[in-house]
């Protein structure tokens, strides 16, 4: 199979370079400086076992892969945000033999959130879900770091809505040669959920930094509570977090390498690059959706929404609002929900 990474960059650059490393066939799709970058120098995979440069097949989209061939996979790793442009692209395009991608091909989604196997399932055929544990950083066009080890990432993956098949179960025999973990499950939205709860705590730290002060994390933990009653009231299964531990075990440490630094998450890197979009819509935005839906308040999750909407629009500086001020915000968010649905005399 070749594999084909729509959004090569963190998540899809250390997906793509180490199925690379594997031996297998990939090409890679990226716009703007990054695509310059990986058609000019190559992708630059940094691990805790050194840096190699891969120079793949690198395209700005299906135009320039010409007809795709009936044994490619496509791997969608964009943001949320932008995963209905790029369905949008390459649904229609031609396989050999008869038929368009979205007929005949099988489309993984390695993203954060939920949403993007729904949207995908509007035009492809056959959608695959991912829950993804993969920490990696897009340090600069063409350069990708992927610190963990000894396992570069656990990604559990599944058909969508439910169910697993062949397919599946060959993409995940491909990623466990490739330095992953790669269970293959029949409920992969179960996983989905669990770590869109963890994703809660990117909005924060997108807007005030890294959380390690005893402030930030009392937040998350107001933030998380406010998503688990929301998922409680849709009735929506997540794995516990004794599941997620176990799965997990050790098998992902942080190795820092080349005086490499954990930086901040998805948002971080957002707002860092100044790319002038972030995910909050399908992460927070997904507890406000859930919560109007059964009636469940939502104010934290809010807050966090719009907050990061309005620092990536206004392209602000990540983690430049401090965390007492965060803090202050989200307890006037809550309190005037409160009096809005207090008893009246």
């Amino acid at each position: 199979m070749r594999y084909i990474i729509i959004g090569a960059g963190a998540v899809g650059g250390a997906i793509g370079g180490r199925l690379a490393e594997a031996g297998h066939e990939v090409a890679l799709v990226a716009r703007g400086a990054h695509y310059e970058a990986l058609r000019t120098h190559g992708l630059r995979l940094m691990t805790s076992e050194g840096t190699r440069t891969h120079r793949l097949p690198t395209v700005d989209g299906p135009a320039a892969l010409g007809e795709l061939r009936p044994d490619d996979v496509l791997v969608l790793a964009v943001k949320t945000q932008d995963s209905e442009a790029a369905l949008e692209a390459w649904g229609p395009a031609p396989v050999a033999g008869g038929g368009t991608a979205a007929e005949r091909l099988p489309l993984v989604c390695a993203q954060n959130g939920v949403e993007s196997p729904r949207i995908a399932l509007r035009r492809f055929r056959r959608v695959y879900g991912v829950c993804v544990w993969l920490p990696a950083t897009l340090v600069e066009p063409g350069a990708v770091s992927a610190a963990g080890a000894p396992l570069t990432g656990i990604l559990h993956l599944g058909r969508h809505p439910h169910g697993t098949d062949e397919t599946a179960r060959r993409i995940a025999a491909d990623l466990e040669k490739a330095h992953f973990e790669a269970p293959v499950v029949p409920d992969v939205a179960r996983w989905q959920y669990a770590k869109l709860l963890g994703n809660l705590a990117n909005a924060i730290e997108a807007v005030s930094g890294v959380l390690t002060s005893e402030e930030g994390l009392a937040l998350f933990a107001r933030v998380r509570a406010e998503g688990e009653a929301v998922l409680a009231a849709a009735d929506i299964a997540y794995t516990g977090e004794e599941e997620q531990k176990k799965a997990r075990g050790n098998k992902i440490r942080f190795e820092p390498f080349d005086g490499s630094e954990r930086g901040g998450g998805s948002s971080w890197q957002s707002l860092d690059r100044g790319t002038g979009t972030i995910e909050a819509d399908y992460l927070n935005g997904e507890i406000v959706l859930l919560g109007r839906l059964h009636g469940v308040p939502t104010p934290l999750n809010e807050l966090l929404q719009r907050l990061a909407n309005t620092f990536a629009r206004e392209r602000r500086a990540a983690g430049s609002l401090p965390v007492a001020e965060l803090v202050r915000l989200a307890d006037e968010a809550v309190a005037f929900v409160q009096e809005e649905r207090a008893p009246r005399p």
